[in-house]
């Protein structure tokens, strides 16, 4: 399983994924690798190690698009959905790079074996204690790609600035500059954001947002306690609503049926930015009337969450700005 497994269900959601924006992200110089021993503490506590610095690398999505920032071209990427719709690539040149799989836990080993990888880099999943690939559920012949060479991630886990850091250490172990100035624009831009976004929550102490992504058959309340995004918006002074029921197989989400979808009234919706857009808002009233029994989504109240693809500071910049403007526009009254 991912932390997404609800949306994961895209099938029976008949929804695909979506981009929720661009990062300005001009590709830092290339990365100059040393000859000598390499090693880097994978988010499982493993320190991973080569006799040589890894060159030959394959990386999930949004992993790759962290290590590009940096100047570091994997040879391959698999994804969990079309390249041109996923919110890490679709703006990235991909050229020269071989493509394994667009669509979740389908992985084409054999073209991957042909890549001579030295190195596969994908988030680690504390709860699944897996990495990103190689959950339950994903095609035993996909976890193969294990065996071509060592896989190593950043913990998706309390904080996006935590794992963007993380890829960053990645990087400059493999011999990325991680100072030059398209990067340092990119983190001064995720700074600025961040006192927009905590000057906007300040203007409004009392104002509650929910994390939710909705389905034809239930509607899932996120539980930020593992969603690293909504824990930096509780950090930023953000009051996200904590659901009260996680499911205990996998406390991503609280299921809530739409009869119950009212149980929680915040002032602000935040979507699952994967699949939805706001504007679907009235869609969903239409196939499930309960829908605007939330206060908020009558009102109109709602705003894209970039739920658990963030990898960079460029794109939480750029991410941040799209809530901070929904903070600004919100009614801290409307869930009374």
């Amino acid at each position: 399983m991912r932390a997404l497994r609800p949306f994961l269900a895209v099938a029976a959601l008949s929804l695909g994924l979506i981009g929720c924006g661009g990062e300005q992200n001009t590709a830092a110089p290339e990365a100059r690798p040393s000859s000598s021993a390499w090693s880097f503490t994978d988010g499982s506590g493993k320190a991973v190690t080569a006799e040589k610095t890894p060159t030959r690398i394959i990386a999930h999505a949004g992993e790759a698009a962290a290590l590009m920032s940096f100047g570091i071209k994997p040879v391959g990427i698999y994804a969990d959905e079309s390249i041109k719709t996923d919110a890490n690539l679709k703006d990235l040149d991909l050229t020269g790079i071989e493509i394994l799989g667009q669509e979740w836990g389908k992985i084409d080993v054999e073209k991957a074996a042909a890549l001579r990888p030295d190195l596969i880099v994908a988030d680690w999943w504390p709860v699944e204690k897996a990495h990103s690939g190689f959950e339950e559920g994903v095609d035993e012949k996909s976890k193969k790609l294990a065996d071509l060479a060592p896989v190593v991630g950043v913990t998706q886990g309390k904080s996006i600035e935590d794992l963007a850091r993380g890829y960053e250490d990645l990087a400059e172990s493999l011999g990325a500059k991680v100072d030059s100035p398209e990067i340092s624009a990119n983190k001064k831009r995720f700074e600025e954001a961040v006192a927009r976004f905590k000057a906007a929550v300040a203007a409004k102490p009392e104002l509650t947002a929910l994390g939710v992504s909705p389905a034809d058959d239930k509607v899932y309340v996120a539980n930020p306690e593992f969603a690293p995004e909504l824990l930096d918006f509780q950090r930023w002074g953000l009051k996200v609503i904590n659901p009260a029921k996680p499911d205990p197989a996998f406390p991503y989400w609280e299921t809530l049926s739409w009869e119950n979808a009212d149980r929680y009234q915040p002032d602000l919706i935040l979507w699952d930015g994967r699949g939805y857009k706001p504007e679907l808002n009235t869609e969903w009233g239409a196939k499930q009337p309960t829908w605007f029994k939330i206060k908020a989504a009558k009102a109109g109240a709602v705003a894209a969450w970039p739920a658990y693809w963030l990898h960079t500071f460029g794109h939480f910049a750029t991410e941040l700005d799209k809530v901070t403007e929904a903070i600004n526009a919100a009614d801290d009254s409307v869930g009374d």
